[in-house]
């Protein structure tokens, strides 16, 4: 009932404001005030719909590659980027150790770390130490060029340098990721 107040209202509006001959603006009017609703509906359909005609568009022309089937596939691609698996407990090691995807049982050294206090991901360098020297405004300006982070890295045989652009370790034996000052997680491994 509301609606159609409104609509009476905006009609009068229009008849006493908009000046004759201008049916185009009048039409806009009108089609603006459709279900708003309906609209997102629409625009998203037209959206997947582009998306789809986009994809399809690159699959080879002879194959037998419906829409369904493509939807079928994007969502499965999306499910595994959403399903990857972290470590836990998160462990650091030494250049010696493997990394991968870590458990209590598999203590591996995780190499999908992130930081969550400047979002960057973690790098690590087999067979190098980070010298005493070394600071956060180093770190920010430098990180992730390798080039430039060497002028503070030095030969060492068994350790790992991890770094971000906000924190730095040396790690020679495997130990869980329990530092508060490390604000590092485990970025997810994609199986």
């Amino acid at each position: 009932m509301m609606d159609k107040d409104i609509d009476e209202l905006l009609d009068e509006v229009e008849t006493k404001f908009v000046k004759p001959g201008s049916k185009d603006r009048m039409e806009s009017t009108k089609s603006s005030r459709l279900n708003t609703s309906e609209k997102k509906s629409s625009a998203l359909d037209a959206v997947i719909n582009d998306i789809l005609d986009i994809e399809v568009e690159k699959k080879d022309l002879n194959s037998s590659y419906d829409r369904n089937q493509l939807r079928s596939s994007l969502s499965d691609e999306a499910n595994k980027c959403e399903h990857g698996r972290r470590c836990f407990p998160v462990f650091l090691g030494g250049s010696s150790d493997e990394t991968g995807l870590g458990s209590s049982i598999n203590r591996r050294s995780c190499d999908r770390l992130r930081c969550t206090s400047c979002d960057f991901r973690v790098c690590f360098f087999d067979n190098l130490s980070w010298s005493k020297d070394t600071d956060y405004l180093f770190l920010r300006n430098n990180v992730p060029e390798l080039q430039k982070l060497k002028s503070k890295l030095s030969r060492k045989k068994g350790c790992r340098a991890y770094c971000c652009q906000c924190s730095w370790r040396n790690v020679q034996e495997p130990c869980e990721l329990n530092d508060p000052n490390l604000k590092w997680v485990c970025g997810k491994h994609v199986s």
